[in-house]
């Protein structure tokens, strides 16, 4: 599938996975704040991280000068990082301050975001509430006694409701008012609850039912069959539309038009060696080939921009 990321998310992610300056991609060593959301095993993982400027008397004066992130997960994962560190960095927030900061904010400052990858900005903003519980928690500030409610354990204590992500009942009716979500297919797209094996949404206590205790029971009117998002990948995919021979100019348009130009700005290059079905195989060339992170390159730069813009089921081979 070819998402229609803006112009402004596809440049964040291409800057973050070449290293350039002023990016954040990375993690702080002795951070005063650390904060992780989501899972590797559903595909999306997040690590946060700040450093404060500690304020010699008041705590809750502190101020977040440098944040960094980590994060397993896809162009928009990487670039709503890249944006929630921006948006932290430029404001000169303390980590109270930072709270404030939401997932519409999030996906504003990327000039919006596909409706299937909203859960993107939620992960950052979730990452973010865990550091500031962790910077809370070294610097003694009572978080309870300032009205906030960041429900930190709610994750484990919680009645599971979506067994392939392990989201409960409290983490996703905070979430349904949050982010104010009417369906069962704005709770997947927001936070993927629901999205891979579907048995959650009906059951007695399930998503419907959520929904209906934090909004109100609503008349059930249907005037065609619901399009939910898939969480996983199915397990047979029809073949592409275009021709081998179309499907080669595509691939050499987006390393021309996007890749080569990336790589160029840190004195790297590119060669296109051969395609075979879809797998394409290539040659990192100038500063490139000798760079330890090559791997880390094609995975990240290379593959991705492959996958979002022609198909996700291609594989970028080194050689």
């Amino acid at each position: 599938m070819t998402w229609n990321y803006s112009k402004k998310t596809t440049e964040l992610f291409m800057a973050a996975v070449s290293g350039q300056p002023g990016t954040h991609l990375g993690e702080i060593e002795d951070a005063d704040g650390f904060g992780e959301h989501g899972s590797i095993a559903c595909g999306d993982a997040l690590r946060f991280t700040f450093r404060v400027d500690r304020h010699a008397e008041d705590p809750k004066l502190d101020r977040i000068t440098e944040a960094r992130y980590l994060t397993f997960g896809c162009t928009s994962a990487i670039a709503a990082s890249e944006a929630l560190c921006a948006i932290i960095e430029e404001g000169d927030f303390t980590p109270i301050d930072a709270l404030q900061i939401t997932n519409q904010d999030i996906v504003d400052y990327l000039d919006g975001l596909p409706q299937a990858k909203i859960h993107c900005s939620v992960m950052g903003a979730e990452a973010l509430e865990a550091a500031v519980f962790n910077w809370a928690q070294k610097r003694g500030v009572d978080l309870v006694e300032l009205g906030i409610d960041i429900s930190h354990d709610e994750q484990e204590e919680g009645r599971l409701v979506c067994t392939c992500f392990g989201l409960t009942e409290p983490y996703i009716k905070r979430k349904i008012e949050e982010l104010e979500l009417e369906s069962i297919a704005d709770i997947s797209n927001a936070i993927k609850a629901g999205g891979a094996c579907m048995s959650c949404h009906h059951t007695p206590g399930g998503l419907q039912d959520l929904l209906d205790q934090v909004n109100g029971s609503k008349p059930t009117t249907m005037k065609g069959l619901p399009i939910l998002p898939m969480a996983r990948a199915p397990k047979a995919q029809p073949p592409i539309e275009m021709s081998p021979f179309k499907f080669a100019k595509k691939v050499e348009e987006i390393i021309e038009g996007y890749i080569r130009p990336q790589l160029a700005r840190d004195a790297g290059d590119i060669e296109l060696i051969d395609i075979k079905d879809m797998k394409v195989y290539c040659t990192m060339k100038g500063a490139c080939a000798n760079c330890m992170g090559s791997q880390n390159t094609i995975k990240m730069l290379v593959e991705q921009a492959l996958k979002d813009q022609i198909d996700q089921r291609i594989q970028v081979i080194e050689v």
